[in-house]
């Protein structure tokens, strides 16, 4: 196989972990029952290494092992990201920024289409079961809060799906627990391309084929959790990023075509019309809600294809920091710095802090160019506002923070001291109430208002001299209250009086 990096081949991905001792490989019998997932949970929380359970109690016929945590954070400040860069093929010593530009990269490049390979030169293929042989009740699958309303397989697989005219392909990721024998039952909402596209299939009269892949080349599960344009299809985009045609093969029960290195492949259909009650389930936000449920569609899978010895990845959602926060919450960051910056706002760099659960996203602004603009601060946040939260890019984000020149959007301490200190409450904010809100954000669904719209607000930390003559304070800090020879000094002296070393 010709696609056997580790940012385009997820087997090859796990032994680069392996490499860069990020990977802790546990052999002894783990129980899919809680078990894994209160050690994946523990891991997230203390940015610990990657669990990989090879002795998952209940596999059979080889399904599965579980690789916990796939791209959450490195606990050294020197690679604290290495998880996500290796998903991209960038050195683990690289920054957000760097992260962030390599999502974007594409946009300036034409789409490079996947490669189709046969049977033969597709792992995905080497084992398969279908219609009877098919139980999903038997499978390890894993219950990972207490109180889930289900054993949630789904939570870093990629959903497959294309609209009736083969024009547009989404992959996505979406949640799904195990409904029953056949059944998968998950969360399909607006605006999400996967809603999008069941709409299409409705008009149709018709279930919409679909494939789940988990264990896909982690570029694709990172371009599957960004909010790029609708009708734009992801594979290329893949493409386009990674400099390389990814490898796919035709499913066996329908059109859709899989990466051809998947560890394993769900093939089926999403029903237009039947549903199943799905949740409660923990989430991004670190809530869950014991009993509540909603009806949702139904998947049918009708044939399991899969790899030798395959690894199901699992992300064990909840407070900070998990796939959840690291990957949608900078995606989104992406895109918004991307369509801000092609409407001619003076953006330079965007980021969603993970103190905010990733709700909030940091807008740094060029405020020499934002003084040319000749505009104040009313007017700019509503330019700011009615871009960014009218987009898709924006539906997962309900605070656009404003910060200036000094403040670096990847620190969450520089974001928080200066919306703490620079932007007074109601009358340096513009509030929106006519946009379409996230309805897992607990205050949305569990709050005041509508559970859909509203409750988004920009808030502007840029002080009244930025917008006119320009910042008119030093920060009270190390790097802003003294002379560079003095800070040069005590830096070079720092391990010597006996301080801890400097990361």
């Amino acid at each position: 196989m010709a696609n056997s990096q580790p940012h385009l081949c997820f087997r090859s991905f796990v032994e680069a972990l392996k490499a860069d001792d990020d990977l802790v490989e546990i052999n002894t019998t783990i129980d899919p029952n809680l078990e894994a997932a209160a050690i994946t949970r523990l891991v997230c929380e203390t940015d610990d290494k990657a669990p990989l359970f090879n002795n998952v109690k209940g596999s059979q016929d080889g399904l599965f092992r579980i690789l916990g945590a796939p791209g959450s954070l490195r606990k050294s400040s020197k690679d604290r990201y290495g998880r996500l860069a290796r998903h991209l093929g960038l050195p683990p010593q690289s920054s957000m920024r760097d992260i962030i530009d390599k999502m974007l990269s594409a946009n300036a490049t034409p789409p490079i289409e996947p490669t189709v390979v046969s049977e033969s030169n597709a792992p995905c293929k080497e084992n398969s079961m279908e219609g009877d042989q098919i139980d999903l009740r038997k499978l390890p699958a894993p219950l990972i809060h207490q109180s889930d309303g289900g054993k949630y397989i789904q939570t870093y697989g990629m959903h497959i799906i294309q609209s009736p005219d083969g024009k547009w392909t989404n992959w996505s990721i979406a949640r799904a627990m195990v409904y029953d024998k056949r059944h998968l039952v998950g969360l399909v909402i607006q605006p999400q391309h996967i809603w999008q596209i069941q709409q299409m299939w409705e008009k149709e009269g018709r279930d919409a084929p679909w494939a789940l892949a988990f264990g896909v080349p982690p570029a694709a599960i990172m371009a599957s959790s960004m909010p790029i344009p609708d009708g734009v299809t992801e594979a290329g985009y893949i493409g386009a990023m990674t400099g390389t045609s990814l490898e796919v093969v035709k499913c066996d029960t329908n059109q859709l075509y899989v990466p051809a290195n998947s560890e394993i492949v769900f093939e089926g259909t999403l029903s237009i019309s039947e549903t199943g009650l799905e949740g409660p389930f923990g989430e991004m936000h670190g809530y869950t809600f014991p009993g509540d449920s909603h009806s949702c569609p139904l998947y049918t899978v009708n044939k399991i294809t899969y790899r030798n010895d395959p690894i199901l990845p699992m992300s064990a959602c909840g407070r900070l920091t998990d796939e959840t926060h690291t990957m949608i919450g900078p995606l989104a960051a992406a895109e918004i710095r991307k369509i801000c910056q092609k409407a001619d706002l003076p953006i330079t760099d965007a980021f969603t802090p993970f103190e905010s659960q990733v709700t909030w996203v940091a807008l740094k602004v060029d405020t020499r160019k934002l003084r040319e603009l000749k505009t104040n601060s009313k007017e700019f946040c509503k330019r700011v506002g009615d871009l960014v939260f009218n987009h898709k890019a924006g539906f997962t984000i309900h605070r656009v923070v404003l910060v200036g020149d000094d403040i670096d959007v990847y620190n969450g301490k520089d974001v928080m001291w200066a919306f703490c200190t620079r932007c007074r409450p109601n009358m340096d904010e513009r509030f929106y109430e006519d946009v379409r809100g996230f309805p897992l954000i607990p205050y949305m669904s569990r709050g005041n208002g509508s559970p859909t719209e509203g409750g988004k607000v920009v808030s502007d930390a840029l002080l009244p001299c930025e917008y006119t003559s320009g910042a008119n304070w030093e920060a009270a800090s190390f790097e802003g209250s003294f002379p560079e020879h003095i800070k040069e000094k005590v830096l070079r002296e720092w391990n010597t009086m006996g301080f801890r070393a400097l990361q």
